[in-house]
């Protein structure tokens, strides 16, 4: 949803969890005791747009999220957030889904 071109309205649950996202990585980069201008240039960014994904702003586009991720080896989690397996919903209506009783029918052979 956009009120304008500047201002993004959000859900309060996406709005929470770039904060935390965003937090996070500025904790990951901490961790890793790289100052916030070396991660900026070894994730090809501003030092300004970094500060504003580590405060989780949803302007940033996700692609620069990913870059930092990168940048920090720790991508492959995002490539993993939507993996079925952390579909709880997902799996559970596709569970529900499942046929009560299997007949046998006319299943074409291997070899046909």
């Amino acid at each position: 949803m956009r009120t304008s071109r500047t201002s993004i309205v959000l859900p309060l649950p996406v709005r929470r969890a770039l904060r935390k996202l965003g937090h996070d990585m500025r904790d990951a980069r901490r961790r890793r005791r790289i100052p916030s201008e070396v991660l900026a240039d070894r994730a090809s960014v501003s030092k300004a747009t970094l500060v504003k994904i580590e405060k989780g702003d949803p302007s940033v586009a996700v692609g620069l999220y990913a870059t930092v991720l990168f940048a920090l080896n720790i991508v492959d989690t995002l490539a993993n957030v939507a993996d079925v397996k952390n579909d709880a919903v997902g799996l559970q209506l596709e569970e529900e889904n499942l046929p009560q009783r299997i007949r046998p029918g006319h299943a074409k052979s291997a070899r046909d």
